[in-house]
């Protein structure tokens, strides 16, 4: 068994690796609606006096490269650490699963819990469609919804482990999956529901745009459960061969 400090070290790793594949997606596909939108924010502005001269803290060059892949990689290696821990705790506790599926488990509940959940009621929003005024408010909703997510794919996994001795593994999992569902679903309906989208903003720039920042997300936790699990594999299969192997004469 691979040792807690080796798996937290591999995460982060692998976490690294997947900020650059979530960067490269969100450069490829992501950069091209936010440009669209900031065109948009920019034809609609109001006229800056004569006189007085708007100055670019960062230029959208270094935001949109350097700015932009920075962050993703800083992101990734936080969040492979935690995905680490994550899957140590679930390796051996759910069922005969390995290494490489048991991290893929993982990194599907995660994307659900903290990526596809918050989406389906705050989806992400490029600039020009926000009030600056409700800033606070549209995060706190949206970290709320965050919570929920990640409480319905825990709960989802304690129901299941608790039920399985009376209901058997499928039907548990089947049960303790619709209980989640129903909870997110009163969740969705019950909270606030934003709508800041201006009148005469391109529906098709801003689903693009949404479905990119998604996109970002789900390339970001494939990676992570695929190259974490196979790293993870091959370090078991190591150190089971050196644990097997003939001691010398």
């Amino acid at each position: 068994m691979l040792s807690a400090r080796t798996l937290l070290v591999r995460g982060m790793l692998v976490g690294a690796v997947a900020g650059v594949a979530a960067f490269l997606f969100a450069y490829l596909f992501g950069e091209g609606p936010i440009s669209d939108a900031i065109a948009f924010e920019e034809a609609h502005a109001a006229p800056v006096p004569q006189g007085e001269v708007a100055h670019e803290v960062v230029s959208r060059t270094v935001q949109s490269t350097l700015g932009l892949a920075t962050a993703s990689v800083i992101y990734g290696v936080a969040l492979g650490g935690v995905f680490a821990i994550a899957v140590a705790v679930a390796l051996g506790r759910l069922g005969r699963l390995g290494a490489r599926a048991t991290a893929g488990l993982v990194a599907l509940a995660g994307f659900v819990g903290v990526a596809l959940v918050p989406f389906l009621k705050y989806p992400a929003n490029p600039p020009a469609t926000g009030n600056p005024d409700t800033l606070a408010q549209r995060t706190n909703l949206y970290f709320l919804m965050l919570v929920i997510g990640v409480a319905a794919v825990a709960g989802v996994a304690v129901g299941a482990r608790t039920l399985q001795p009376r209901l058997g593994s499928w039907n548990a999992i089947t049960v303790a999956t619709l209980a989640a569902v129903v909870v997110v679903g009163a969740a969705i309906a019950v909270l606030p529901s934003i709508n800041e989208v201006p009148d005469g903003f391109s529906p098709t720039l801003l689903w693009r745009f949404r479905l990119a920042s998604l996109g970002t997300q789900a390339v970001l936790w494939t990676t992570l459960g695929l190259l974490f699990g196979y790293l993870c594999e091959r370090g078991q299969r190591r150190h089971l061969r050196s644990d097997t192997a003939p001691a010398p004469a």
